[in-house]
């Protein structure tokens, strides 16, 4: 197989990027020159933005496309149009976030989307981009040639987003750490190199149209996730567990400060932690362990001096520890709601 990615270095691209060379496919990527794809790949440069950005796209064919691109989806329709006649498939992936606010838990790829979205506009915000790109590749390659991935929270090694290095990063820092709850609340998220395999089998299987893409519903809960975090990193962390109330009264916002953690029952749990994926697990999607996504990051991490890679058209994601320690204190000695060790 033959594949174009469109970016390449960085997070899902290169995951994507990496997973492909593992197959033995000819990898060809298109980036700025900011950061060095992976060795084994033919790179072309060329800036998106630019007028002259996809000069050197001008020639070639491939068997599919891959595109992660998440500003002005006019960027997206310019290297649609000009790949169409090249290439034979357009995966582009998008984000579980272009549906109708706000999207009941269950909801599948029938749900309404978001209104407002242009394959021609310039980046407005995050939803309406995501959707005016799948226009983008849907008036160019079609319906049948077309693979929209619409993706939910991505975790895993290379992730330069910042909300599982946060928390493997706080757990390291030991002591009593405020551990959201309630801790049996499921949580779906997708591992960067599932959602890379899946998408490199799908050209494979000439699929076509939107799927949700990551895990099954409770694939695990706010408890696994940071008792895994808790012993991956030496266990000298304290999880305390709180009410969800609690967290909330003390003004700590959920997502942000505390990355990953979504009130039960509240729109964002169901919109961020409630797809239907029956769509994508019938086409092949398997999703590792969340043991295994938390100790091949940490380890990926420490690589790294600790440090992960920040986009930085991304807002930093954590709660610092004087916000940490005044919502431990309130909750009073001990505080929480279940037990406190890992």
């Amino acid at each position: 197989m033959r594949l174009l990615v469109l970016g390449g270095t960085e997070f899902v691209g290169r995951a994507v990027v990496e997973a492909a060379l593992g197959r033995g496919w000819e990898v060809t990527v298109l980036h700025r020159g900011r950061h060095a794809p992976p060795p084994g790949v033919r790179a072309l440069h060329g800036d998106r933005t630019a007028p002259d950005g996809l000069d050197a796209l001008s020639e070639g064919t491939w068997d599919a496309v891959v595109d992660t691109w998440s500003a002005a989806p006019r960027a997206v329709r310019d290297a649609a149009r000009l790949l169409r006649g090249r290439a034979g498939r357009y995966v582009y992936v998008s984000s579980c976030s272009v549906y109708a606010w706000a999207p009941p838990a269950g909801y599948t790829e029938d749900a309404p989307l978001v209104e407002g979205a242009s394959a021609d506009a310039g980046q407005s915000d995050y939803a309406r981009d995501k959707r005016g790109a799948e226009l983008a590749v849907l008036d160019a390659f079609g319906a049948d040639r077309s693979l929209l991935v619409r993706a939910g929270l991505i975790l895993g090694p290379l992730e330069n987003v910042g909300r599982l290095p946060w928390w493997l990063n706080r757990m390291a820092r030991g002591g009593p750490v405020l551990a959201p709850g309630p801790r049996d609340l499921p949580l779906q998220y997708i591992d960067v190199r599932d959602l890379a395999d899946w998408m490199l089998g799908a050209p494979e299987r000439e699929l076509s149209g939107p799927y949700n893409l990551v895990s099954p519903p409770g694939h695990t809960t706010m408890g696994g996730l940071l008792e895994a975090c808790a012993a991956v990193t030496g266990g000298t962390a304290e999880l305390r567990w709180t009410a969800p109330e609690t967290v909330l009264a003390a003004g700590i916002e959920p997502w942000g400060q505390l990355p990953v953690w979504t009130p039960p029952g509240s729109d964002l749990h169901d919109a961020l932690q409630g797809a239907d994926v029956s769509r994508a697990l019938a086409t092949g999607l398997v999703c590792r362990p969340v043991g295994d996504t938390v100790a091949d990051t940490w380890a990926w991490l420490r690589a790294l001096g600790g440090t992960a890679p920040r986009r930085p058209d991304r807002p930093p994601v954590g709660l610092d520890p004087q916000t940490e320690a005044k919502a431990l204190a309130a909750d009073g000695p001990g505080g929480g709601v279940s037990d406190t060790t890992p």
